[in-house]
Formats: structure tokens, C-alpha cells, sequence
């Protein structure tokens, strides 16, 4: 009789995920030519630190309003794997400024604007409000629900962490969202979505 085949451990945190993308609205759309727009490559002697999305705002809205003073943040993502803590080297920030009917990008990383880009088309979408879970707790909700399970069957992995308002509660389309994209090579995509104001798993599914 063959022997019973175990569960694998929870694969650690890769130094690079795959950057898989869902983009259910034209903002999501728009965040990926960001993600294009935005993506140097580095050079660097040291590491840089991870910090979570929260802790790379300030220094993304200081730049975005002085592109305009009615800059809102829209849309952000990170733009380098995702450790423990919800922390990565690089995020994110894709602002929306109506007098001046245009989206700009920023990138934050080492403590810094990494890059900064403007979109080449029109994009309108509602700003998120304050008060939005760090990564750090979506993270942590995400896992405990079904990603480290995820992880541990499959061999899988944090692709994508995304925050954007009235893309994934069809019953509540103005709720802001974490949604998690957890990708292996032997199971369907896992994506576990996050309520951005209580810190609570809202809907899973594979596909």
C-alpha cells in the first residue's frame, strides 16, 4: 500500500512572488499601466527596510499634493512581494485630482519617492476614506482565514495585495476593500477579500 502523501509546510515568504493581477474596474485597470509605469529597476548595497502600506502614505500624499492640492488616494498596491507583517520593500500609490481631471502614481520605497508617473488617460474613481486596516491586520485576517491553509496545501504564495473602494461587495458597492491574491502552480488562484473598515475576511474563492 502507497504511503499516505503529507500536507507541505507553509512555504516562507518568497523573496520575489509572480505579480499576478485582478483588475475588476477600469481603476484596477489603470493601476496596472502604474505598475508598468513605475517599475524601474534598482540597484541597491542594502537591502531596503519593509514597511507596511499605511506607513508609506504620508510621504506618498505630501508628494501628491503638491502635484495638487485636491489629490485623493484611489487605488494602491504593492509593487514588491509581501513578508510577514503585511510589510514589502516597495508600494504603491495611485492618487486622483478632478481640477485637474488626472491620475498620478507614486512609488515609495527606502523612505523615498522611488518614482513617480502620470497616467496617459482619463481615469475618475471615488477616493477611499481614512480609516482604512493596514496590511498588517488584512494580512493577518487573510492567512488565518484561508491563506496559510492555502500556502500549506499547495505550496502557494502572496501574489497581490490591493486596496481600492467598489470593486469586489457587489451587495455593498462604496465598501473599501484589501483583496489578497494567493497563486500556486498546482491549485486554482485563491482570492480572500478584506473589509477595509473592520478588518474582517468578507468572501473567499479559487478560480
Amino acid at each position: 500500500m502507497p504511503a499516505r502523501r503529507l500536507p507541505r509546510a507553509p512555504k516562507p515568504w518568497p523573496a520575489r512572488a509572480p505579480h499576478h493581477r485582478v483588475r475588476p474596474r477600469a481603476a484596477a485597470v489603470a493601476a496596472f499601466a502604474l505598475a508598468l509605469a513605475l517599475a524601474p529597476a534598482f540597484g541597491h548595497a542594502r537591502d531596503p527596510v519593509p514597511f507596511t502600506a499605511h506607513e508609506g502614505l504620508a510621504l506618498a500624499v505630501d508628494a501628491a499634493q503638491n502635484w495638487a492640492a485636491d489629490a485623493r488616494l484611489i487605488y494602491l498596491e504593492n509593487d514588491e512581494p509581501v513578508g510577514e507583517g503585511g510589510a514589502a520593500p516597495r508600494w504603491g500609490y495611485l492618487f486622483f485630482s478632478r481640477t485637474r481631471n488626472a491620475a498620478r502614481g507614486y512609488s515609495v520605497r527606502d523612505g523615498r519617492i522611488a518614482a513617480a508617473a502620470d497616467l496617459g488617460f482619463d481615469l475618475q474613481a471615488p477616493p477611499l476614506p481614512a480609516g482604512w486596516v493596514d496590511s498588517a491586520q488584512a494580512l493577518a485576517a487573510a492567512e488565518e482565514k484561508e491563506g496559510a491553509r492555502y500556502r500549506a496545501e499547495h505550496g502557494g504564495q502572496l501574489a497581490t495585495m490591493l486596496l481600492l473602494r467598489g470593486a469586489f461587495r457587489p451587495d455593498d458597492p462604496d465598501r473599501t476593500t484589501w483583496a489578497l491574491v494567493y497563486t500556486s502552480q498546482g491549485a486554482p488562484t485563491l482570492f480572500v477579500v478584506v473589509d477595509a473598515g473592520t478588518g474582517k475576511v468578507v468572501r473567499t474563492w479559487q478560480g
